[in-house]
């Protein structure tokens, strides 16, 4: 599986600087006043990196004014121009702010920025990617992939509430915390304003999870996260997306030509759904009349109490067994072994701040961002 990654990381690099990459014109992006002026990168101790991504790290900071554990992600403003990518961190951001009221997703406390980097600071979620904790076990019970793809889908509902589509469901953006819930991070790739019947048709994704009409480059909908929850409960059940090949071109043909194939080894329940979701026809697709409310009434979650798991009074199926924010048993080596980049916790001088990175400043106007006090109440 760690293998799969790489190659198809190296795979997203490529698509990233072709034509079928998604792509928005360099602009000036203002968002308003700044929240918050007053954040600095020295406002953080930086204990480790715990992820990587095309644009920065995510590392494990403690607050020195209040000791309290954050992660927080650091992108490179210049390698975002480079790739004409500002469009999708400032969606980022917008989504995090919209995010406080549901427990299954992610949340933003506030975000800064320097002439060459911006901040994100997020909670801090340490049970491990969904991806690591599948690597190890190769597959799941069927009663946990249930839980898990449950709080998939009510994070999933309410983004679509929001008429935000996420486009990127995948096991590396699903994270566990400290109790065993989903935590769903990463949102470079969501489309806002997406109304009910509302469809985008940029081409983005991951190639194993990308729906058929997302590769025919046809106009899609929100059910195009239907499709990526089919594929990550898939995964979960058999230990591999479900059309999946080494070969790339081969996979893309399975995915908008082969039958889906199940094995035997599930539920008749489990088997509906999979067939629903992994409809290629998304006209056809389980979601595509009522969304999350058909989802939620399939029989395969009957067991679930949906107003119980919101509230996150089921007990998860697997407890991470954290000890404390320092542990970070559930991160790859491959992150926590780098050592942690001395630029990140200072801004640069800015008598060296060249014409690039005041351009690149320009262009995040807006981006920082401090919660009211209204948001905790």
């Amino acid at each position: 599986m760690k293998q799969r990654r790489m190659g198809l990381n190296d795979f997203i690099q490529r698509l990233a600087t072709n034509s079928y990459a998604c792509k928005h014109p360099s602009q000036q992006i203002n968002l308003g006043p700044s929240s918050n002026p007053s954040a600095k990168p020295n406002d953080f101790h930086f204990l480790k990196v715990i992820g990587k991504g095309s644009f920065g790290k995510v590392l494990l900071a403690r607050h020195r004014a209040d000791d309290q554990f954050y992660a927080v992600k650091v992108l490179q403003k210049k390698a975002i121009l480079k790739k004409k990518e500002e469009k999708h961190i400032m969606s980022e951001r917008n989504v995090l702010l919209k995010n406080v009221k549901h427990p299954f997703l992610v949340g933003l406390h506030y975000s800064f920025q320097t002439a060459d980097k911006l901040y994100f600071i997020l909670d801090y979620i340490n049970g491990g990617e969904l991806f690591y904790h599948l690597q190890r076990e190769r597959c799941f019970l069927e009663p946990r992939a249930r839980f898990y793809s449950a709080e998939i889908a009510s994070a999933l509902g309410y983004l679509h509430s929001l008429n935000i589509v996420y486009r990127d469901l995948k096991p590396e953006n699903i994270l566990l915390d400290s109790q065993g819930h989903i935590i769903l991070t990463d949102f470079g790739l969501c489309k806002e304003n997406i109304e009910p019947n509302g469809t985008t048709s940029t081409f983005c994704g991951t190639p194993e999870y990308l729906a058929p009409e997302v590769l025919h480059k046809q106009p899609y909908d929100r059910t195009v996260d239907w499709w990526c929850l089919g594929a990550v409960l898939y995964e979960m059940l058999y230990g591999l997306p479900p059309f999946y090949s080494r070969n790339t071109a081969e996979m893309y043909d399975n995915i908008l030509n082969k039958p889906l194939q199940l094995k035997p080894n599930i539920s008749n329940a489990a088997r509906h759904l999979l067939e629903g979701l992994l409809q290629k026809d998304r006209t056809k697709r389980l979601g595509c009349a009522d969304d999350f409310i058909e989802i939620k009434s399939h029989v395969f979650f009957s067991p679930i109490n949906w107003d119980d798991l919101n509230a996150k009074k089921i007990t998860p199926p697997f407890n991470p067994n954290v000890t404390g924010p320092n542990d970070l048993r559930h991160f790859d080596p491959e992150f926590t072994d780098e050592p942690v980049p001395s630029s990140i916790g200072c801004s640069p001088d800015s008598a060296l701040v060249t014409a690039s990175i005041k351009d690149a400043a320009e262009a995040f106007v807006g981006f920082s961002y401090a919660p009211s006090m209204d948001s905790y109440l």
